[in-house]
């Protein structure tokens, strides 16, 4: 098998990791997530919406998954938030944030009311799951944010 070379540079540069936020969270609906289990991965999709501070993730889940237990068992998590399924052909131009944080359940109260209104903008359909008694409103404090991007060497 013939290998191909494969435009490539590797840099570090400097992007304003807000401005990248808030173009996905306008663009894109879902994030992966990532928890764990006894020191086992686990990796979920998630509908997300995030603050206009950017310093915040918001989703919603069911109380009875896994995901939702291993956020009660150990808080830190990751989230993906990247725009691939808008590059069809090839990688180049996708970009990726990790979103590492501790994540937690928001009770009832006007906090929640506050990050409901902000989930419900963006996903009005899901208006009726994140209202029902079963669904657990989970907030991400970002701690660090992690950008990558597939460009072509130029």
């Amino acid at each position: 098998m013939k290998q191909e070379n494969v435009p490539s540079k590797t840099s570090k540069g400097v992007v304003f990791i807000p401005e990248r936020l808030k173009m996905l969270d306008s663009q894109e609906y879902f994030s992966v997530l990532a928890t764990q289990n006894k020191s086992q991965p686990y990796t979920s999709l998630v509908n997300f919406a995030m603050t206009a501070d950017c310093k915040t993730i918001i989703f919603a889940t069911p109380r009875n998954t896994q995901k939702y237990r291993n956020i009660i068992k150990t808080k830190s998590v990751a989230l993906l938030i990247d725009n691939r399924s808008k590059k069809i052909k090839n990688l180049m131009g996708t970009e990726a944030v990790t979103v590492v944080g501790n994540a937690r359940p928001v009770k009832k109260g006007k906090s929640r009311d506050a990050f409901a209104s902000i989930y419900i903008k963006k996903h009005p359909d899901l208006a009726e799951f994140i209202n029902a008694p079963s669904t657990a409103l989970i907030v991400v404090e970002a701690k660090l944010y992690l950008h990558v991007e597939w460009a072509c060497a130029g």
